[in-house]
């Protein structure tokens, strides 16, 4: 099944599963955009965005920050998570509080009640950015899931398996739209397609894709 051309048109449709253990919900946060959109920017004012290195020596297409006890990483030295802003040897800044709310709704509508994230992953997607397959899998608690908001333009989300022989549905995120997902699809691969041109009210020609996760590392 490929919901990419009607039902993801639809801002106010009921709550989609996209695999076991899930769900796609339509508009979650749409309403309280703007002040979200206000927490993201004074977050980058004090950790700009930046394109990080892969392991392979690659510059990846989309730009990173991090807000949270714990900041995804990347470097020619592999991926982790550090307490500290690698250019500026700084913490993170915290995770605004409307961002941590926003956050546990989600996944406490999705079935994983007691979210409690400590990184907040930061994309920035212009036009021909992208996201290859891949799977969340540097966090040592797995049993929580992943949450992942969407602001801005709309994108191409890919959702697989944790199989990577299995070819991934398309789903078509717009503004506001949020997709939580654990249990048995939580090692999912995952990835968006290169971002298409277009104009939003709030953001432009960008899109803002926040993934909250639950580390489980000690500080």
């Amino acid at each position: 099944m490929d919901l990419f051309d009607d039902l993801h048109l639809q801002a106010d449709a009921a709550p989609t599963p996209i695999a076991p253990g899930a769900v796609l919900l339509h508009g979650f946060a749409r309403d309280g955009a703007p002040a979200l959109l206000q927490a993201v920017e004074s977050v980058l004012q004090q950790a700009p965005l930046r394109h990080l290195q892969t392991p392979g020596g690659y510059t990846m297409s989309v730009a990173m920050s991090n807000c949270g006890a714990l900041g995804w990483v990347s470097s020619a030295s592999g991926y982790r998570y550090s307490a500290c802003d690698p250019p500026s040897n700084q913490p993170w800044p915290a995770m605004p509080a409307c961002l941590l709310e926003l956050a546990q709704r989600a996944a406490s509508q999705a079935g994983y009640p007691l979210f409690a994230p400590d990184a907040c992953l930061i994309n920035e997607y212009v036009p021909g950015a992208k996201l290859s397959l891949h799977q969340d899998k540097d966090e040592l608690d797995l049993r929580a899931p992943i949450v992942s908001l969407s602001l801005g333009l709309p994108a191409v989300f890919l959702f697989g398996t944790p199989s990577r022989k299995d070819r991934p549905q398309r789903y078509r995120l717009v503004h506001g739209d949020v997709v939580v997902w654990g249990g048995p699809s939580r090692l999912a691969y995952h990835g968006v397609n290169a971002l298409a041109d277009g104009e939003h009210a709030l953001l432009g020609r960008r899109r803002l894709n926040l993934t909250f996760r639950c580390v489980g590392l000690k500080q």
